[in-house]
């Protein structure tokens, strides 16, 4: 099974915005792996570069059609539907990113960064859209810092409370503003697919 294929399954399921989505965070995920590896943090313990991709880009797969009221409560049953299978490891990853709906805590960084980078994605996509080119490209990191701590009202469905956990020292262990740059950055690189 291939990335290819669980695309086309998410294409099939979803709202063309929700793929977006998906492949935004499969995109913050592979970047915060890289960072975290950088600092020499990625233990033997945790999860594969490539179980983290994955989660990042199917943790919003049953948020659509005959799934979506019960999101995520049934990751496996749709990809099943394609012929898809995924690992109890990145099921568990899947399930950290929406632990008030699941009862799954975060429990290594692989989903600490899926809980925490989730909400963040649809922010800084918020803040592209008021550039007049509506680029990624031309957002900055001080223009995501400023609209996540001090215009609470803009992007109001963020989550800015799970965002700020990345600081949490049993979790990310990161500076808001250094989550915030990894994530811009990710996000920049797949500027295409997110048509930004």
């Amino acid at each position: 099974m291939e990335r290819k294929d669980f695309i086309a399954a998410l294409q099939q399921q979803l709202e063309p915005n929700i793929v977006r989505h998906s492949f935004a965070v499969e995109a913050c995920m592979d970047g915060l792996y890289d960072y975290l590896e950088s600092q020499g943090r990625i233990t033997a313990d945790e999860p594969k570069k490539e179980d983290w991709l994955l989660a990042g880009l199917i943790h919003d797969c049953d948020f659509g059609g005959e799934f979506k009221e019960e999101h995520p409560q049934h990751t496996r049953d749709m990809l099943a539907k394609y012929g898809l299978e995924i690992s109890d490891t990145v099921l568990n990853i899947v399930k950290a990113h929406a632990p008030d709906l699941t009862g799954y805590q975060p429990k290594n960084l692989a989903e600490w960064s899926i809980f925490c980078v989730d909400s963040l994605t649809g922010l800084i996509t918020a803040v592209a859209y008021v550039y007049p080119s509506r680029k990624l490209a031309d957002v900055k990191v001080s223009s995501v810092l400023k609209r996540f701590l001090k215009e609470p009202k803009f992007a109001a469905g963020t989550r800015r409370d799970e965002v700020a956990l990345c600081e949490k020292a049993e979790g990310l262990n990161m500076p808001i503003e250094k989550f915030i740059e990894v994530s811009l950055t990710s996000m920049q690189k797949v500027s295409d697919a997110l048509e930004l």
